[in-house]
């Protein structure tokens, strides 16, 4: 029996094509030299990637990656279900003899181990570099925004795209139209009326959509704000309400993959916003990559994957206010009262 886990053959298999981080890749190269079982994982997947040296890396376009997987995910279903077919006919089967019997029998074992060969030895790592490739893909994403941010504000004399947010306002209204700036999300659509950034930047391409999201340049300005919070499943960081300093210093976090507390807002903003913390909320990862961790865009630029939900060097929940415990209540007003308090919402 294998003495590593799922998570640890990822790392192993992203590493070998080249999908780690720097601390991913220190974490991989360390398993390696530390376990005879890794070692020789890692060799034999080297091996097997090898042709792939001699090839001109080429960006796929992002059309052909989703075909070619929903292909792949179709053969694992008719796979399937033909399994099921040769197993349901075998139990219907008149028995005539012992030895039609056995053999029909092996038939459908040679079938199943042949399916079950197939479907373990490709489908997990294609579905790997499925959730590596839209995880790339949110990367290049939040580089994008992160240039309009740098665009808006060599145009507003240094300022950060913001609007003026009353105390107390409510922020969780993402996609509220009124002249009243509460949704959190305003600021980060002053780059998409400012044509700074797509509209479609600010849909990660991990978070699963029941439509294509399309919105036209002609309609941006008759919003002031995103139409609703399919078109953003960012979470924007909210202002501390003693802010002093320019928002965007280097290890400043900016944005994050969507915030496990606000996946689920409530269609009716007439009412109170009123969220009890549990130990879910309080320790799932955001839903646009499976809860494997969140894409983070920092105030220089930079974009880390993050595992848990603090950074490196600091312990500081980025869903969260720095008090929140089990049982607290959000009402969708709360700000920061201290810059060193990272909250993202909603």
């Amino acid at each position: 029996m294998s003495s590593l886990n799922n998570e640890q053959k990822q790392l192993l298999f992203d590493y070998c094509i080249g999908l780690t981080s720097p601390e991913e890749t220190a974490e991989a190269e360390a398993l390696i030299s530390s376990s005879e079982e890794a070692a020789e994982l890692h060799s034999k997947l080297k091996a097997s990637l090898s042709p792939l040296d001699s090839l001109t890396p080429e960006p796929c376009p992002d059309e052909l990656a989703e075909r070619t997987v929903g292909r792949l995910n179709n053969l694992a279903r008719s796979s399937q279900l033909r399994l099921e077919q040769l197993l349901a006919a075998e139990q219907t089967r008149p028995v005539t003899t012992k030895s039609r019997l056995w053999w029909n029998l092996g038939k459908v074992a040679a079938a199943a181990a042949v399916i079950l060969i197939v479907l373990g030895t490709w489908f997990p790592p294609l579905d790997f570099i499925r959730q590596n490739y839209r995880q790339y893909q949110c990367k290049m994403g939040l580089g994008r925004i992160y240039g309009g941010i740098q665009r808006y504000s060599d145009d507003h004399s240094g300022r950060m795209p913001a609007v003026a947010i009353p105390a107390g306002a409510p922020w969780h209204k993402v996609g509220y139209q009124g002249e009243e700036n509460h949704s959190n999300t305003r600021n980060m659509w002053l780059l998409v009326r400012g044509n700074y950034v797509e509209p479609a930047d600010f849909v990660c391409p991990g978070k699963r959509q029941k439509l294509i999201i399309r919105l036209d340049p002609s309609q941006v300005q008759n919003y002031n704000d995103f139409p609703a919070r399919n078109y953003i499943t960012y979470s924007i960081r909210i202002r501390c309400s003693k802010s002093t300093g320019p928002q965007a210093q280097s290890r400043r976090i900016l944005i994050s993959d969507l915030s496990p507390l606000f996946e689920d807002l409530p269609q009716d903003y007439s009412k109170p916003f009123n969220l009890e913390l549990d130990d879910k909320l309080l320790t799932l990862n955001s839903i646009n990559h499976n809860r494997r961790g969140q894409n983070v865009l920092f105030g220089d630029g930079t974009v880390k994957f993050m595992k848990q939900r603090h950074t490196d060097i600091s312990k500081d929940d980025i869903f969260t206010l720095q008090g929140m415990r089990l049982g607290c209540k959000v009402e969708g007003c709360e700000v920061p009262s201290h810059e060193t308090d990272t909250f993202l919402a909603p």
